[in-house]
Protein backbone atom coordinates (compact mmCIF):
# COMPACT_ATOMS: atom_id res chain seq x y z
CA UNK A 1 0.00 0.00 0.00
CA UNK A 2 1.32 3.43 -0.94
CA UNK A 3 0.88 6.32 1.46
CA UNK A 4 0.91 9.84 0.08
CA UNK A 5 2.94 11.88 2.55
CA UNK A 6 3.42 15.62 2.22
CA UNK A 7 5.22 16.49 5.46
CA UNK A 8 8.76 17.81 5.15
CA UNK A 9 9.17 18.46 8.86
CA UNK A 10 8.63 14.99 10.31
CA UNK A 11 10.81 11.93 10.02
CA UNK A 12 9.39 8.54 9.07
CA UNK A 13 11.05 5.25 9.91
CA UNK A 14 10.40 1.62 9.06
CA UNK A 15 10.42 -1.06 11.73
CA UNK A 16 12.23 -4.37 11.73
CA UNK A 17 10.04 -7.16 10.30
CA UNK A 18 8.24 -9.13 13.01
CA UNK A 19 5.74 -12.01 12.91
CA UNK A 20 2.34 -10.77 11.76
CA UNK A 21 -0.25 -10.85 14.58
CA UNK A 22 -3.11 -11.52 12.15
CA UNK A 23 -1.91 -13.84 9.39
CA UNK A 24 0.21 -16.91 9.91
CA UNK A 25 3.55 -17.23 8.15
CA UNK A 26 3.63 -13.51 7.35
CA UNK A 27 5.98 -10.77 8.53
CA UNK A 28 4.76 -7.34 9.57
CA UNK A 29 6.67 -4.14 8.89
CA UNK A 30 5.47 -0.63 9.70
CA UNK A 31 6.21 2.94 8.73
CA UNK A 32 6.09 5.07 11.86
CA UNK A 33 6.47 8.67 12.95
CA UNK A 34 6.13 10.46 16.26
CA UNK A 35 3.17 12.71 17.00
CA UNK A 36 4.72 15.45 19.09
CA UNK A 37 4.51 19.16 19.69
CA UNK A 38 1.80 21.73 18.91
CA UNK A 39 1.20 20.29 15.44
CA UNK A 40 0.41 16.76 16.67
CA UNK A 41 -3.34 17.10 16.11
CA UNK A 42 -2.96 18.50 12.59
CA UNK A 43 -0.41 15.82 11.69
CA UNK A 44 -2.61 13.05 13.07
CA UNK A 45 -5.52 14.32 10.97
CA UNK A 46 -3.38 14.38 7.82
CA UNK A 47 -1.93 10.94 8.45
CA UNK A 48 -5.38 9.48 9.17
CA UNK A 49 -6.43 10.72 5.76
CA UNK A 50 -3.40 8.85 4.36
CA UNK A 51 -4.38 5.54 5.96
CA UNK A 52 -2.31 5.77 9.16
CA UNK A 53 -3.39 4.80 12.67
CA UNK A 54 -2.40 6.16 16.07
CA UNK A 55 -1.02 4.17 19.00
CA UNK A 56 0.27 6.11 22.01
CA UNK A 57 2.34 8.96 20.52
CA UNK A 58 3.09 7.09 17.29
CA UNK A 59 1.31 7.09 13.94
CA UNK A 60 1.90 3.98 11.85
CA UNK A 61 0.94 2.25 8.64
CA UNK A 62 1.82 -1.25 7.34
CA UNK A 63 4.47 -1.44 4.60
CA UNK A 64 4.86 -5.21 4.45
CA UNK A 65 6.86 -6.75 1.61
CA UNK A 66 4.66 -8.72 -0.76
CA UNK A 67 1.47 -8.29 1.27
CA UNK A 68 -1.32 -5.72 1.19
CA UNK A 69 -3.90 -7.56 3.29
CA UNK A 70 -4.18 -4.72 5.83
CA UNK A 71 -6.49 -2.02 4.46
CA UNK A 72 -7.41 1.12 6.37
CA UNK A 73 -11.21 1.46 6.38
CA UNK A 74 -13.79 4.01 7.44
CA UNK A 75 -17.59 4.29 7.49
CA UNK A 76 -19.22 7.31 5.80
CA UNK A 77 -21.73 7.89 8.55
CA UNK A 78 -24.37 9.77 6.58
CA UNK A 79 -24.70 6.88 4.13
CA UNK A 80 -24.55 4.08 6.69
CA UNK A 81 -27.66 1.92 6.68
CA UNK A 82 -28.02 -0.65 9.44
CA UNK A 83 -29.10 -4.10 8.34
CA UNK A 84 -31.74 -6.14 10.16
CA UNK A 85 -29.24 -7.79 12.51
CA UNK A 86 -27.64 -4.47 13.40
CA UNK A 87 -31.02 -2.88 14.10
CA UNK A 88 -31.79 -5.71 16.50
CA UNK A 89 -28.45 -5.25 18.22
CA UNK A 90 -29.15 -1.53 18.59
CA UNK A 91 -32.52 -2.21 20.19
CA UNK A 92 -31.12 -4.97 22.41
CA UNK A 93 -28.64 -2.54 23.96
CA UNK A 94 -31.05 0.37 24.41
CA UNK A 95 -30.74 -0.08 28.18
CA UNK A 96 -27.05 0.80 28.25
CA UNK A 97 -25.87 4.10 29.71
CA UNK A 98 -23.05 5.65 27.71
CA UNK A 99 -20.57 8.17 29.07
CA UNK A 100 -17.68 9.94 27.37
CA UNK A 101 -14.83 10.27 29.85
CA UNK A 102 -11.41 11.85 29.76
CA UNK A 103 -8.66 9.54 28.54
CA UNK A 104 -7.75 8.44 32.04
CA UNK A 105 -7.32 4.74 32.80
CA UNK A 106 -9.06 3.09 35.74
CA UNK A 107 -8.64 -0.26 37.42
CA UNK A 108 -12.22 -1.16 36.49
CA UNK A 109 -11.49 -0.54 32.81
CA UNK A 110 -8.29 -2.54 32.96
CA UNK A 111 -9.99 -5.56 34.53
CA UNK A 112 -12.57 -5.63 31.72
CA UNK A 113 -9.83 -5.02 29.14
CA UNK A 114 -7.80 -7.91 30.56
CA UNK A 115 -10.75 -10.31 30.48
CA UNK A 116 -11.46 -9.31 26.89
CA UNK A 117 -7.85 -9.78 25.79
CA UNK A 118 -7.55 -13.16 27.53
CA UNK A 119 -10.74 -14.34 25.80
CA UNK A 120 -10.28 -12.91 22.31
CA UNK A 121 -6.55 -12.31 21.90
CA UNK A 122 -4.89 -14.54 24.46
CA UNK A 123 -2.28 -15.70 21.97
CA UNK A 124 -1.05 -12.18 21.15
CA UNK A 125 1.38 -9.72 22.68
CA UNK A 126 -1.41 -7.74 24.30
CA UNK A 127 -2.08 -10.66 26.62
CA UNK A 128 1.10 -9.64 28.45
CA UNK A 129 -0.12 -6.11 29.17
CA UNK A 130 -0.30 -5.13 32.82
CA UNK A 131 -2.19 -2.21 34.35
CA UNK A 132 0.66 0.22 33.63
CA UNK A 133 0.67 -0.85 29.98
CA UNK A 134 -3.07 -0.30 29.73
CA UNK A 135 -2.68 3.09 31.37
CA UNK A 136 -0.08 4.05 28.76
CA UNK A 137 -2.40 2.87 25.96
CA UNK A 138 -5.15 5.18 27.19
CA UNK A 139 -3.29 8.17 28.57
CA UNK A 140 -0.30 8.56 26.24
CA UNK A 141 -2.13 10.61 23.64
CA UNK A 142 -1.00 13.89 22.07
CA UNK A 143 -4.43 14.49 20.51
CA UNK A 144 -8.02 14.92 21.69
CA UNK A 145 -9.09 11.52 23.00
CA UNK A 146 -11.90 10.10 25.12
CA UNK A 147 -12.64 6.79 26.79
CA UNK A 148 -16.28 5.96 26.05
CA UNK A 149 -17.84 3.71 28.70
CA UNK A 150 -20.93 1.54 28.25
CA UNK A 151 -22.71 0.46 31.45
CA UNK A 152 -25.83 -1.53 32.25
CA UNK A 153 -28.65 -0.35 34.49
CA UNK A 154 -26.76 -1.57 37.57
CA UNK A 155 -23.71 0.49 36.66
CA UNK A 156 -21.58 -2.46 35.59
CA UNK A 157 -19.02 -1.61 32.93
CA UNK A 158 -19.71 -3.76 29.87
CA UNK A 159 -17.60 -2.07 27.18
CA UNK A 160 -15.08 0.66 26.58
CA UNK A 161 -13.69 2.37 23.51
CA UNK A 162 -10.66 4.65 23.30
CA UNK A 163 -11.65 7.21 20.68
CA UNK A 164 -9.80 10.05 18.94
CA UNK A 165 -11.60 13.14 17.66
CA UNK A 166 -10.33 13.89 14.16
CA UNK A 167 -11.10 16.87 11.98
CA UNK A 168 -13.55 14.88 9.88
CA UNK A 169 -14.59 12.03 12.15
CA UNK A 170 -14.07 9.74 15.10
CA UNK A 171 -11.33 7.13 15.18
CA UNK A 172 -11.92 3.93 17.15
CA UNK A 173 -8.40 3.43 18.52
CA UNK A 174 -9.22 0.37 20.61
CA UNK A 175 -12.40 -1.18 21.97
CA UNK A 176 -12.97 -3.95 24.48
CA UNK A 177 -16.06 -5.50 26.01
CA UNK A 178 -17.62 -8.23 28.11
CA UNK A 179 -17.73 -11.34 25.93
CA UNK A 180 -19.89 -13.39 28.30
CA UNK A 181 -23.21 -12.14 26.87
CA UNK A 182 -22.96 -12.96 23.18
CA UNK A 183 -26.55 -11.84 22.52
CA UNK A 184 -25.62 -8.21 23.08
CA UNK A 185 -22.97 -8.25 20.30
CA UNK A 186 -21.23 -5.42 22.09
CA UNK A 187 -18.46 -5.03 19.52
CA UNK A 188 -21.01 -4.23 16.84
CA UNK A 189 -22.99 -1.98 19.15
CA UNK A 190 -19.93 0.11 20.05
CA UNK A 191 -19.25 0.82 16.37
CA UNK A 192 -22.91 1.68 15.76
CA UNK A 193 -22.85 4.07 18.72
CA UNK A 194 -19.76 5.78 17.29
CA UNK A 195 -21.51 6.14 13.93
CA UNK A 196 -24.51 7.80 15.57
CA UNK A 197 -22.24 9.99 17.71
CA UNK A 198 -20.34 11.16 14.64
CA UNK A 199 -23.64 12.04 12.98
CA UNK A 200 -24.72 14.02 16.03
CA UNK A 201 -21.43 15.93 15.97
CA UNK A 202 -21.76 16.73 12.28
CA UNK A 203 -18.73 14.61 11.36
CA UNK A 204 -18.35 12.58 8.19
CA UNK A 205 -16.59 9.35 9.12
CA UNK A 206 -15.83 6.70 11.71
CA UNK A 207 -12.37 5.28 11.19
CA UNK A 208 -12.19 1.58 12.09
CA UNK A 209 -8.50 0.93 11.63
CA UNK A 210 -7.26 -1.92 9.48
CA UNK A 211 -9.47 -4.48 7.86
CA UNK A 212 -7.14 -7.47 7.62
CA UNK A 213 -8.30 -9.60 4.73
CA UNK A 214 -8.15 -13.26 5.64
CA UNK A 215 -8.20 -12.62 9.40
CA UNK A 216 -11.41 -13.74 11.17
CA UNK A 217 -10.61 -11.34 14.05
CA UNK A 218 -10.98 -8.35 11.76
CA UNK A 219 -13.70 -9.66 9.49
CA UNK A 220 -16.52 -7.93 11.42
CA UNK A 221 -15.59 -4.56 9.89
CA UNK A 222 -16.95 -5.57 6.49
CA UNK A 223 -20.46 -5.69 7.99
CA UNK A 224 -20.67 -1.90 8.16
CA UNK A 225 -21.88 -0.67 4.80
CA UNK A 226 -20.99 1.28 2.87
CA UNK A 227 -17.30 0.93 3.72
CA UNK A 228 -14.47 2.97 2.28
CA UNK A 229 -10.89 1.75 1.96
CA UNK A 230 -7.67 3.68 1.54
CA UNK A 231 -6.04 2.82 -1.79
CA UNK A 232 -3.05 4.11 -3.76
CA UNK A 233 -5.55 6.46 -5.40
CA UNK A 234 -7.08 7.71 -2.17
CA UNK A 235 -10.25 6.62 -0.37
CA UNK A 236 -12.55 4.44 -2.45
CA UNK A 237 -15.84 2.81 -1.59
CA UNK A 238 -15.57 -0.97 -1.51
CA UNK A 239 -17.91 -2.81 -3.88
CA UNK A 240 -20.83 -4.50 -2.14
CA UNK A 241 -19.58 -7.94 -3.18
CA UNK A 242 -16.20 -7.27 -1.60
CA UNK A 243 -17.91 -6.04 1.53
CA UNK A 244 -19.72 -9.34 1.81
CA UNK A 245 -16.75 -11.60 1.27
CA UNK A 246 -13.20 -10.32 1.46
CA UNK A 247 -10.63 -12.13 -0.62
CA UNK A 248 -7.66 -13.90 0.91
CA UNK A 249 -4.26 -12.68 -0.19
Amino acid sequence: MRHNLTSNTHFFFTTTPLPCPYLEDRLERRMVTELMGPDATVLNDKLSLAGFRRSHTIAYAPVCDGCSACVSVRVPVRDFAANRTQRRIWSRNADLVVGERAAIATREQYELFKRYIDTRHGDGDMALMGHSDYRALVEETPVRSNLVEFRDADGQLLAGCLTDRLGDGLSAVYSFFDTSDAKRSLGTYVVMWLIQRARDLGLDFVYLGYWVQGSPKMDYKRNFRPLEAYTPNGWKRLPAAQNRKPSNT
